[in-house]
């Protein structure tokens, strides 16, 4: 059974949905009635806890049960997403690299923006191998105010 929650936070408003006792899914929503009606668990509850604390710069990793559906191939990039360390980034080729697939830059591009647990699998701290912000569900402003919020509380 799907349960779905809300929180404010300074990027808007953030959806947190719980399947079967793990977060399967945190997106930016703009509207959240349209997802259906709030079934707050203590889990979701939880989930926009540690959120919150990661906004006020007093939480760098999240304790969390996790349950991503996706293909094996994007599960091992969303698992190298979470290595990533608060405050840190790496390119997709570095996670290519890092999952054992050299050449499947580009497919860790569409598996990073397949990601369905927004700031808490860190797809946001990946970035072009030049340094530059490229692709981000949320918009890249969303993507460079995360990565600044966590270089000021590294």
């Amino acid at each position: 059974m799907k349960n779905i929650g809300y929180c404010s936070t300074p990027i808007g408003d953030i959806a947190i949905v719980e399947e079967d006792g793990a977060i399967s899914q945190v997106f930016f929503c703009a509207d959240p009635t349209v997802l259906g009606q709030i079934a707050e668990t203590d889990l979701i509850k939880k989930a926009a806890e540690q959120l919150d604390e990661y906004f006020k710069g007093r939480r760098k990793a999240f304790d969390l049960p996790l349950a991503p559906q996706g293909t094996p191939f994007q599960q091992s990039v969303w698992n190298a997403l979470l290595k990533i360390k608060f405050g840190e980034t790496r390119s997709y080729k570095e996670i290519a690299e890092q999952i054992g697939n050299p050449k499947a830059v580009r497919a860790v591009g569409m598996a990073n923006n397949r990601n369905p647990i927004s700031i808490i699998i860190p797809c946001h701290r990946v970035i072009g191998s030049d340094g530059s912000l490229v692709g981000y569900g949320g918009g890249l402003s969303i993507k460079q105010y995360l990565l600044e919020l966590e270089r000021c509380y590294d």
